[in-house]
This record gives C-alpha cells, sequence and structure tokens, in this order.
C-alpha cells in the first residue's frame, strides 16, 4: 500500500490552516483519509478565541478517530458527531453564531474490503481512480456556480451565502451541516487508487488549468504529491499580476494533497 501527505503552508510565516490525515487500524482491514481547509478568519476573529488550526486539528482529530474506531457509522454522522464535539470544546468562551467562527471545507473517504465511501463539502477535491485508468472527480460545486461578482464582497457572502441556503456549507459550529455534504458510496474493487486535495493543490486544474482531473491524478501517481504542490507554487509565483485569482483570493494559499493506493 502506497500513502503519501503533503501539506505546505502558504507564507511560511503563518500557520499551516490545512489538515490531513490517513487512518489505518491495527487489523489491517481498510482506512480512511481526512483533509481540512480551514478559512482564514476575518481581521476581528470571528467572535472566537481560537485559532483556525486549532480548530482544524481538533475536528481533524475527531474526525480521524471516528473514521477508524467506529467503521459502521455513516461519514454524515461521523461528520456530525465531530462537529458537535468541537463545538463543545470552545462553545462557553466563543461566539459560535458569529458567520465566521472557525470553519473548514472537508474531503473523506473510508474504505473497507467491500466499499468506500466518501463526504465531500464546499471546495476541498476527492479523486476517485479505478484500477483501469478513469478518474472520477467528487466535488461539491455550490461555491463554484455562484456568480462570481457576488463573491467579491466579503460581507455579502458571511451575511448572505456563507452556511445558507443557495449559497454554500462550510463545517463550522452546527451539526446539522453534515447533512449537506456530497456523499456516497461505490465498490472497493472499483476504486484502485484515491487523492484528497484543499483548494490551494487542486488550483493546478481549478485556476491555473494545467490539465484536467485525470492529469492531476497522473501527476500525482507518477511524481507524487510533492510535485502537484510545487507545481502549483511555480504558477503562482509565475502569475505575478494575480490574474488568475478569484477577488481577494490569496496568491499562495496552503496546500494540502493525499494520494492513497488502495
Amino acid at each position: 500500500m502506497r500513502t503519501e501527505l503533503v501539506s505546505r503552508p502558504g507564507d511560511p510565516a503563518r500557520p499551516n490552516e490545512d489538515f490531513a490525515s490517513v487512518g489505518l487500524p491495527a487489523c489491517g482491514q481498510g482506512g480512511s483519509v481526512v483533509v481540512l481547509d480551514g478559512v482564514t478568519p476575518p481581521p476581528d476573529g470571528g467572535g472566537c478565541l481560537h485559532s483556525v488550526p486549532w480548530f482544524t486539528a481538533r475536528l481533524g482529530g475527531a474526525l480521524t478517530e471516528l473514521t477508524v474506531s467506529a467503521p459502521d457509522v455513516p461519514l454524515v454522522e461521523a461528520l456530525s458527531l465531530a462537529v458537535a464535539r468541537t463545538a463543545a470544546a470552545h462553545a462557553e468562551t466563543c461566539d459560535l453564531s458569529h458567520p465566521r467562527t472557525p470553519q473548514a471545507t472537508v474531503a473523506l473517504a473510508r474504505w473497507s474490503a467491500e466499499t468506500v465511501d466518501y463526504l465531500v463539502l464546499s471546495d476541498a477535491v476527492l479523486l476517485l481512480a479505478s484500477p483501469d485508468g478513469p478518474v472520477t472527480p467528487v466535488l461539491d460545486d455550490r461555491l463554484a456556480r455562484l456568480p462570481r461578482e457576488l463573491l467579491r464582497s466579503a460581507a455579502y457572502v458571511d451575511g448572505s451565502l456563507r452556511n445558507r441556503e443557495g449559497g454554500f456549507f462550510t463545517a463550522a459550529a452546527d451539526p446539522a451541516v453534515a447533512a449537506r455534504a456530497v456523499t456516497g458510496s461505490v465498490p472497493r474493487a472499483g476504486v484502485g487508487a484515491l487523492a484528497a486535495l484543499s483548494d490551494g493543490a487542486a488550483r493546478w486544474t481549478e485556476t491555473f488549468h494545467e490539465g484536467d482531473w485525470t492529469d492531476l491524478f497522473a501527476l500525482l501517481r507518477a511524481r507524487g504529491a510533492e510535485a502537484l504542490v510545487e507545481r502549483v507554487r511555480e504558477r503562482e509565483r509565475a502569475d505575478r499580476s494575480g490574474r488568475a485569482f478569484l477577488g481577494n483570493a490569496k496568491t499562495h494559499d496552503d496546500a494540502t494533497a493525499v494520494y492513497v493506493e488502495l
């Protein structure tokens, strides 16, 4: 079994707000992948005393534990339980009703001898590759389908689109958001390898259009996760004018890529 995990901060002077894990049960049967992309808070902190890395570490840790130790718990329920557990850890000290309370996008996959289950929430990316080559992207495209002009105003996004009907959803403090995720299950025999990406790593396809998801997966398989992240950084450095980015998007984002051959 081959696994690779690379997570690189967008700015070495700032903490990485992504989280990633690969969980392998001691019995040797099955496993799980968790990738979270923390949402950078506003200057006022979003009503929380804690950092985004604090949040993603706790949410990601809970998801890793639940997906490995409770294989019969559906991923939607696992995410709901992890959100509730994380919210309880700071409900008495922080304003969890603030629209920018710490939150994250989510990509989850869990496999057994029979199935591969998956869950994606917001703009994280999960790629499933069949043993004979075709790659299937699992995407939550609600954010991508919103008019670009609406996303240029942070106030409008927070007040009208973030975790609202007609907008998009992230894992924050409401366990019910788990039901909004894109989920499914496929036979294990139909998946030879998979990859989970934060949107910082997915820029290779989504922002810079270096290739489609099949091309990106081929790069991961041949050159590894570090090569993908470095290719993204090269393109970011070359785009000095920022023309490839939307609104106030960061020139360099935290970039995380996990690759697993089952």
